[in-house]
């Protein structure tokens, strides 16, 4: 090549540039590449988090056993014990060495137990109590209120004062405890923030109370997982979806529904004694969408006029259809 040509010599001049350019700045796409992660994902070794929809996270400890048991009577800790014997007793969930969270629903501070709008602290108690029976290491009672504080709504539901007796501790939540989760089989929701504790837990125990919710039709253990995560209000612009993807990654292996008195209208806050009535029920499940779809039947729906309960068995994560469940019923 000839580059004493004026034409050839800016050619060449043009091309160097080119290729010394390309040298540059090909290293700065590369770290820009680098630093685009994944969500971070927390796991703990019983979270399932693979691409088909997982089983139940403990599966039903007999054939021979219910599915279900609904358990009515006076006394609340007898039928709370009696429904979770039915379905294989408590060391059926817990081992020895546990570490457990107690999931209750408690909304809001300011709502006192005859109200109706949060659990029954004498069935959070006989539960804290089963569980150090069974062996567990630690029992820990965890839910956030949307309206006053963690303390607050702690003392004002009763649960308190009644659970810390039998040795349960108290989780007041941490911001740098919330951790961004990824939801494979979510279908709506692909990431959120999860407390940690519930991840790290050997087991979750779902404790809610049944009542009526003017946006999901009822309030439910599918939904009481709601408690466990940040910036829960953005689950409520499709809600029967994202309930159904946030029980796809936050796995109840015991669900306990408190019926021993419910609200029927204006829930979920409720405030007036006359939406309360008390069926005086306890229902247990090794699944969170077995022990929702009777539920609805204290409030004479079914399971096919709640969305989220629909989704759940439409997305594998149980059963809710009555007719394939073994369900046992006691009046004591």
């Amino acid at each position: 090549m000839n580059l004493n040509s004026p034409l050839k010599r800016r050619d060449f001049l043009h091309y160097l540039f080119k290729i010394i350019l390309l040298a540059l700045v090909a290293p700065v796409f590369s770290c820009e590449n680098k630093v685009r992660e994944e969500p971070t994902v927390i796991k703990s070794k019983k979270q399932n988090t693979s691409e088909t929809p997982p089983p139940p996270k403990k599966p039903f400890p007999s054939q021979k056993l219910p599915d279900v048991a609904i358990v009515k009577g006076k006394d609340f800790s007898v039928i709370t014990k009696k429904a979770i014997d039915e379905i294989g007793g408590i060391k059926a969930f817990v081992k020895k060495g546990d570490k457990v969270i107690v999931k209750p629903n408690l909304c809001m501070a300011g709502r006192s137990p005859e109200y109706a709008v949060t659990t029954h602290p004498l069935v959070v108690a006989t539960v804290v109590k089963l569980c150090y029976q069974a062996g567990a290491s630690k029992v820990f009672v965890f839910d956030v209120p949307f309206n006053g504080t963690p303390i607050g709504a702690y003392k004002d539901s009763g649960i308190y004062k009644i659970a810390r007796k039998v040795g349960a501790e108290f989780i007041i939540p941490l911001k740098r405890r919330y951790a961004r989760v990824s939801f494979p089989q979510g279908r709506d929701i692909k990431a959120w923030l999860i407390y940690q504790d519930v991840l790290e837990a050997d087991v979750f125990i779902n404790i809610p109370i049944a009542k009526h919710h003017s946006l999901a039709g009822l309030t439910l253990g599918m939904k009481n997982v709601m408690g466990v995560i940040k910036n829960r209000s953005q689950i409520h612009w499709n809600i029967h979806q994202r309930i159904a993807d946030l029980n796809t990654v936050i796995k109840s292996h015991l669900t306990i529904v408190d019926a021993t008195r419910i609200l029927v209208r204006h829930g979920p806050t409720g405030g007036s004694l006359k939406d309360v009535r008390h069926p005086k029920t306890v229902i247990a499940s090794a699944n969170v969408v077995a022990a929702d779809s009777i539920a609805t039947t204290l409030f004479k729906k079914t399971w096919k006029d709640i969305g989220y309960i629909r989704l759940g068995q439409e997305m594998g994560l149980g059963v809710a259809d009555l007719k394939k469940l073994k369900i046992s019923r006691i009046n004591l």
